[in-house]
């Protein structure tokens, strides 16, 4: 069976999340586009993703978020990085490397 583009976000929406919202505050399908766009168009993040793991990193505390009007004037809700959630993108990007470096081993492994 073939993995979809959408297989490679598994387990992996948490780093990707918190990366994007690094900068600047952004709403959800700010967020959605911003992944696409650097991805080269790889990673694409479906709403049924993005908006429950948006809710649970709030509730979290990693992030935080506020209603503003977006870039066509519509009511959107903005979310940003809180000072706990840079803590915890340290955290997930130190297990992403560690994820890479062992997956790297593997595969060079002869």
């Amino acid at each position: 069976m073939t993995k979809t583009k959408n297989d490679l976000l598994q387990g992996t929406l948490t780093l990707l999340v918190l990366r994007s919202l690094g900068h600047d505050s952004m709403h959800g399908y700010g967020i959605t586009l911003h992944i696409h766009r650097v991805s080269n168009e790889i990673l694409r993040v479906e709403e049924g993703s993005l908006y429950p793991a948006l809710h649970r990193m709030e509730q979290e505390g990693w992030i935080s978020a506020e209603w503003k009007p977006s870039e066509n004037n519509r009511r959107a809700r903005y979310y940003s990085l809180t000072a706990k959630g840079r803590k915890q993108l340290a955290k997930e990007e130190a297990g992403w490397a560690r994820l890479t470096e062992a997956v790297s081993s593997v595969l060079r492994f002869v």
